[in-house]
Parts: C-alpha cells; sequence; structure tokens
C-alpha cells in the first residue's frame, strides 16, 4: 500500500489496523491503474477506516468507490 511508511511514520494507527488497510489494499487495486490511482485508493481507505467502517468486507466495498459515490446498500 503506497501511504504505509507514511502511516507507519507518523503512527497514529496500531500495527493491527495497518495491516488491515494493507489487506484491503491487495483486494481492492486493480492491474494497470496508474500510482496516482492506487494513492487516492489508500487515501480512500483510510479516510473510510477513519469516518467509522471498521470492518474488513465494509471497507473494501466503500473504498473500491470513487469518492463522492457511496453506495448504502453495502
Amino acid at each position: 500500500m503506497p501511504t504505509i511508511p507514511k502511516i507507519e511514520k507518523v503512527r497514529i494507527f496500531t500495527p493491527s489496523e495497518i495491516r488491515l488497510f494493507g489487506r484491503v489494499f491487495e483486494r481492492a487495486k486493480r492491474k494497470g491503474e496508474t500510482e496516482a490511482h492506487r494513492e487516492a485508493l489508500a487515501s480512500r481507505i483510510v479516510a473510510n477506516y477513519m469516518a467509522g467502517i471498521t470492518d474488513e468486507a465494509e471497507l473494501l466495498a466503500v473504498s473500491r468507490q470513487p469518492r463522492g459515490h457511496f453506495d448504502a446498500s453495502h
């Protein structure tokens, strides 16, 4: 996950939370995405987690969606 070194440096999250972000990122990323798209994905994962979405499956589903396209059915 591109932002993991940044997250680890500021030590806001626990190691288990960082592992969660990594798992979600690995499952959500798509082949052929640009680095910018992957950075945006990583940012969405962290932002969604900070907004209270802590369930791994839900975090994955919501983070795959571009910002502003939240689907409440997930």
